[in-house]
């Protein structure tokens, strides 16, 4: 199928057999024992509003086949496959391409170039997808590929992942298992830096297309690969270069779907979710700034700048935002589908879910948010504005009263909250500091920082929480082909249910080019505990969940080129 690479094969390839879908090599039984978990049923007393509001479609098979996608389907299964995907992805992993938070611009910071080993690379190892698809450079170093479908009435969909990975820290090195660009393989993991964030996807995608390209597969949608380069850094640079020649090409909601990394799958309540990103957290960075007057030290004040920015920070911290479930948070959506559909929902959470979420009430929400803040940080910060103060400098000089002094409060915006809600909660937050100690308050104005004042400032990278994507299943939606697709890989007892991160990623500046993005991982491995190394040591993937990924990017864009979009 695909050309050979120089790693062997560990015995010989099983017979092929004739199959009519590549998800039918997973009989139900062995699915089951996939999960090392028994068939679930939906518990005592599931909530018969809660499962309609979780609606599960049938797994979704594509119906068009020819012998060269049957083939396509078996090869996935084999060694061979295996070994050539290992070696892939082992090759991308050994060419860094880190981005640091000083780079310039592509055009004048030359440390950007070594980007062009790691196009080169692609174009040696993706011969198919070089030759047929469209490939333009956008902004030097971003990579777009176009897929011309035979339809050019049919919105494309549009796949997304990022060259570039957070830095390996050189303090680090050594507490590596294996070296951080080695691409090292033990058998069940590729191991380095991007392995998993987000190489894997990457790989993954371009896999999947030179695969159907070798199966003659021809679509009619079109199909279009957007990959940024410095999305660790704010995506600025990248996928901000990118989105807008899609926009202009396609025009405003001109795509049908938009899926880039994400989320993945989580057992949770007796139950395993899929879980794609149907929203993001908003994010705003608020400096304050205290002015205080200089002088010498054996004379001090009672408070000094530092004294008073300290009163500021226990104040900001004694003063957290409160859960909140409001519709459409995909959380809510979450608790539903527990409800509905696992053994193990607490009881507490169930009495509390109203029975139609667009007409909950607020102090029932308010006691439903409370009562799962309480699973922990990981998922109270889901559906809660989290404040975190990050950076504090003041003071020039032993023995000299400091003049300016700052901290760096961060926040990450719940879903329903607002960067104007944040601005405001602070500013009545610092407000009687800044009158007790008779200081100015200057919140948010572009103003010159004056003497005796507080100043509250924001920075470029202000982001509103994103629009939740629609998740109706009523038809062939971008959501239904996308649920019907994963069950179909991974069977009936994963349960698809809206997800959110508590992280941001490319997909900010593609809101205008469809309301349908879906943040998602879709290669699973329950034996895997990959996620663990995201942005640290020992980062690493599965190699099951890696082909899972190929395996769901081909069926989903079959499935997706069939679909009769609502």
């Amino acid at each position: 199928m695909s050309e050979k690479l120089p790693f062997t094969t560990p015995g010989p390839e099983p017979p092929r057999r004739r199959t009519t879908a590549w998800w039918s090599l997973i009989p139900a039984a062995l699915l089951l024992a996939y999960f090392h978990a028994p068939s679930f049923t939906f518990g005592p007393e599931p909530s018969p509003s809660a499962s309609s509001a979780c609606r599960q479609v049938d797994p979704l098979l594509p119906t068009l086949t020819t012998s060269s996608l049957s083939d396509l389907d078996r090869y996935l299964d084999t060694p061979k496959f295996r070994n050539e995907t290992v070696a892939r992805l082992s090759g991308a992993v050994q060419v860094p391409t880190e981005s640091f938070d000083d780079y310039g611009t592509a055009e004048e910071d030359a440390r950007w170039d070594k980007l062009y080993a790691f196009s080169d690379y692609l174009a040696k190892t993706f011969p198919k997808v070089h030759a047929n698809l469209k490939l333009e450079r956008v902004n030097k170093h971003a990579l777009l590929y176009t897929w011309q479908g035979s339809d050019a009435a049919l919105k494309p969909s549009v796949l997304m992942a990022h060259q570039d990975t957070v830095p390996v820290a050189p303090t680090t090195i050594d507490s590596w298992t294996y070296p951080p660009f080695s691409g090292a393989y033990d058998g069940q993991f590729v191991w380095g830096r991007g392995a998993m964030d987000c190489k894997n996807t990457l790989i993954g995608i371009l896999e999947s297309v030179e695969l159907l390209l070798e199966a003659d597969f021809a679509p009619k949608r079109t199909v279009v690969l957007s990959f940024g380069f410095d999305e660790e850094i704010s995506g600025l640079r990248g996928a901000g270069h990118l989105a807008p020649v899609l926009i202009e090409r396609y025009g405003k909601d001109g795509a049908a779907v938009v899926i880039d990394e994400g989320s993945g799958f989580d057992s949770q309540w007796g139950q395993v979710f899929a879980l794609p990103g149907t929203a993001e957290k908003g994010y705003i960075d608020v400096e304050v700034v205290v002015r205080t007057p200089g002088g010498h030290s054996s004379i001090p004040p009672p408070h000094t700048g530092i004294g008073i920015l300290s009163e500021l920070v226990t104040k900001i911290e004694a003063a957290p935002y409160e859960p909140e479930l409001i519709p459409g948070n995909p959380y809510l959506g979450k608790l539903q589908c527990g409800a509905g559909h696992a053994p193990s929902f607490p009881s507490k959470l169930r009495k509390l879910l109203p029975a139609d979420e667009t007409k909950v009430c607020k102090r029932k929400s308010d006691r439903l948010a409370k009562e799962a803040a309480k699973a922990g940080p990981a998922v109270k910060y889901l559906f809660t504005t989290s404040v975190a103060t990050d950076i504090i400098e003041g003071g020039v000089k032993i023995n000299a009263l400091p003049e300016r002094v700052r901290v760096v409060v961060n926040h990450r915006v719940n879903v329903g909250d607002s960067i104007e809600t944040v601005k405001k909660h602070i500013t009545e937050v610092i407000k009687p500091v800044a009158d007790k100690y008779n200081l100015a308050l200057d919140a948010f104005t572009s103003d010159p920082e004056k003497p005796s004042s507080i100043i509250l400032k924001d920075n470029d990278k202000v982001l509103q929480p994103a629009p939740v994507t629609p998740t109706s299943v009523e038809g062939a939606t971008p959501y239904s082909i996308l649920s019907g697709t994963t069950r179909a890989l991974y069977g009936e007892e994963v349960v698809v249910s809206p997800g959110i991160m508590t992280g941001n990623t490319d997909t900010r500046y593609y809101w205008d080019l469809t309301k349908h993005i879906f943040r998602f991982a879709p290669g699973y491995d329950p034996e895997s505990d990959e996620w663990k190394g995201i942005h640290t040591v020992d980062e690493k993937t599965s190699v099951k969940g890696h082909i899972n990924t190929v395996k769901w990017f081909t069926g989903f864009l079959r499935n997706i080129d069939e679909a009769d979009l609502e």
